[in-house]
């Protein structure tokens, strides 16, 4: 009946869709790294439509003064653009438009098709998407659509078209945002659900093959017949669970795929494609493969520390995760203005410097643009608090003083800053299977550990190491488990790998063997590419590299101690939630438990394998002892230096500019003045146009910031 009733449906949304447009023509290839800029693009996403008052002219005018020169239009208001169904309004936006091009500020046009108008969801409530408990999803909240349903790719294909049409030969539009922080919504409608069983037909082969990978006899749930797939509802396997997390992200590549060559057949060639994802390192949107079809990765970087707390860490991660997906430049397309939350209990604005400051900590991770979400704080419904920068009254206040400061700031150094090129002798090995499985099975029971009760899981985890390279001024990339060769990168750092194939695990192998070296944490090639548990002793294929194996491993009741303090972090020399019990072939113990049972087992361990070296943590490690490991994996690899001994509070950054000079961000993330011995070559500090020798002493003053720019050699 299911199969039955999927076909109906379609057959009833692809009469709607019989039409559309003809099929696309030859569209023009996504850029295989992304375009480089003249300048650094500075401003904001403004919404006239929904100002209580017509102010565009003050608006234009003020966005000007502020030294802005670049705005994000359209994605919003998909009912301003189509308010009854084949009836377009363009007019509105044409007159915003022609205000920004006059003002000489070049605008990012969004397709509007996040969020349904009304009359849609009226005539198609297939659309809506069913979650995966079988509860369908209600109109009035943003993001609640199946965006697989024939209905819903005709009209947003529809619109999409007759919008980038009107606007490809506008001077002032200089690129196309594809939907807005687009994910899978978690649809599990019937023809997702037929989609699916299409795709592992394809996998698989037979349902016999697919009942022997994911181990379906458990509980008798084999299959002989592609009929008898059970949905995704009431899933136990986790094979099936694994597969239908990629699933899901298929879906999102899909969907945007599709966005993108739309626009790009429509659009001018100088016009670039993008897309902002919310955030980094989610579970159902593979990022990499969404880039693919972008000719720049955008990204949403929102930070949840202020004030005392800011510090510039999660923007950099979140940074340097999105420069991998393209190995080049970003666009940071919405960031912190003001205050965020949807509601006023996450009031904590920033203070004086902190606005500038993380403008700056933007553009030294590589970003090329960075727009504030957004211009005017709206007055009403879901978004009241998430403050932009003008506050409800929209008159000039503090944040707009110092973002002016900033923008009048980048009209003169902006073409020193722009198309940074960064480069890592470290990488973060980051699986968004692992992180799916060990969701699915996490190791540890208790969410809640240590300060500021994050969770410990495998985001945690990789949010840990990150941190470490970033406390120790060590820029880091991030690869991925389809890379093929790890050998651009002196050390590679890989977070628990719970699932990961054979072929991954001989890369890993190969690349220690010729010379690398790994810092790898517990969990690592438990399970195969099917999250099924490996049949050989652990740690399977990674036992010669790491020179020991294991049968057994236990939570943590509580955090343990290491023996002798080994890496003298004194409170901190801690170790929570999860022990292997490793028993050493060739690996030498690094540290051991402190503890009558634990303590006949190493916790951490080291091994030489080939020319290279692989240290392995069997057990999670503190944020003071997880620094001090990685430190002394950096020392051995002669990764340390100058940056390594800069004041705790100071932050460095390097890359080099588009006239091949060596930039050097110095950020002082405190409210303390500091000062430091500059060690690199002479130069120019760019905010001050003063002249700077090696050795010479730099000041900061609290949450302020050096950019010295190397004299030509």
């Amino acid at each position: 009946m299911l199969l039955k009733r999927t076909v109906l449906l379609v057959a009833s949304s692809l009469a709607i869709a019989s039409a559309a447009l003809a099929a696309p023509a030859t569209v023009r290839a996504p850029s295989a790294t992304p375009p480089e800029f003249p300048t650094i693009l500075y401003g904001a996403a403004y919404y006239h439509e929904y100002m209580p008052t017509d102010r565009l002219d003050k608006d234009v005018a003020m966005i000007k003064a502020a030294g802005f020169n670049v705005v994000r239009l359209g994605e919003s208001t998909w009912s301003l653009w189509e308010p009854e169904n084949g009836r377009f309004e363009y007019a509105w936006m044409d007159r915003v438009i022609d205000a920004m091009g006059k003002a000489g500020i070049k605008v990012i046009m969004g397709t509007p098709t996040y969020s349904l108008p009304a009359w849609m969801a009226r005539q198609h409530p297939e659309i809506l998407a069913r979650k995966s408990n079988g509860v369908r999803n209600n109109y009035g909240m943003r993001q609640n659509m199946n965006t697989d349903a024939p209905a819903y790719r005709f009209y947003a294909e529809r619109l999409i078209r007759r919008i980038v049409a009107r606007y490809k030969d506008n001077p002032a539009v200089i690129g196309w945002q594809v939907d807005n922080e687009t994910s899978s919504y978690g649809a599990s409608n019937d023809d997702v659900f037929v989609g699916f069983q299409r795709y592992l037909e394809k996998k698989f082969d037979t349902p016999e093959n697919l009942s022997k990978a994911w181990f379906l006899n458990y509980w008798g749930q084999d299959l002989h017949s592609w009929a008898d797939l059970p949905t995704a509802d009431g899933a136990q396997s986790t094979g099936y669970k694994l597969e239908w997390s990629r699933w899901s992200q298929m879906r999102v590549t899909d969907f945007l795929s599709w966005q993108s060559a739309l626009v790009r057949e429509n659009a001018s060639p100088r016009q670039f494609v993008t897309h902002d994802f919310a955030g980094a390192m989610h579970a159902d949107v593979n990022e990499g493969a969404v880039a693919a079809a972008l000719d720049v990765a955008g990204v949403n970087i929102y930070h949840w520390s202020p004030q005392e707390q800011y510090d510039g860490a999660q923007q950099t991660l979140q940074a340097d995760f999105t420069r991998a997906l393209k190995r080049g430049n970003f666009l940071v397309i919405e960031t912190n203005a003001q205050t965020t939350d949807w509601s006023s209990s996450f009031q904590y604005p920033p203070y004086d410097g902190q606005f500038r400051e993380d403008v700056y900590t933007h553009l030294s991770n590589g970003a090329n643009m960075v727009e504030y979400w957004h211009w005017a704080s709206i007055h009403a419904n879901q978004e009241t608090y998430w403050k932009g920068v003008l506050s409800h009254d929209m008159e000039p206040n503090r944040a707009y003083a110092e973002m002016s400061r900033t923008g009048h700031e980048l009209q003169k150094i902006g073409p020193r800053l722009a198309n940074l090129k960064l480069r890592s002798d470290v990488a973060i090995l980051w699986s968004r299977d692992s992180l799916n499985a060990l969701n699915d099975m996490p190791f540890a029971k208790d969410s809640q550990w240590g300060g500021g009760g994050s969770k410990a899981d495998y985001g945690s985890l990789v949010r840990q190491l990150h941190r470490s390279l970033y406390d120790l001024n060590v820029s880091a990339d991030f690869v991925f488990p389809e890379a093929q060769d790890f050998s651009a990168y002196k050390v590679l750092i890989v977070p628990s790998l719970y699932v990961a194939d054979d072929a991954l695990l001989a890369r890993i192998n190969d690349y220690v063997r010729k010379g690398g070296r790994v810092l790898m944490t517990f969990k690592s090639g438990f399970t195969n590419e099917n999250t099924a548990v490996r049949w050989t002793m652990a740690p399977g294929p990674l036992r010669e590299a790491l020179g020991f194996h294991y049968q057994e491993f236990s939570n943590l009741a509580q955090p343990l101690k290491l023996k002798d303090d080994p890496y003298k972090t004194g409170g901190e020399n801690t170790v929570r939630h999860w022990a292997e019990f490793l028993q050493l072939d060739t690996a030498k113990a690094l540290a051991y438990y402190d503890h009558p049972f634990f303590g006949r087992w190493p916790a951490i361990t080291s091994n030489q394998y080939g020319a290279g070296k692989v240290v392995y943590e069997g057990t999670y490690l503190s944020d003071k002892l997880q620094t001090e490991v990685v430190r002394s994996v950096l020392q051995e690899a002669g990764l340390t230096g100058p940056d390594q001994q800069l004041p705790a509070k100071v932050r460095a950054r390097s890359g080099v500019n588009s006239f091949g000079r060596a930039v050097h961000y110095y950020f002082n993330y405190s409210g303390e003045e500091v000062s430091f011995n500059y060690r690199h070559q002479g130069g120019s500090n760019l905010l001050t146009s003063g002249r700077i020798g090696s050795n010479d002493k730099v000041t900061l003053a609290p949450w302020d910031l050096a950019i010295i720019e190397e004299s030509a050699k």
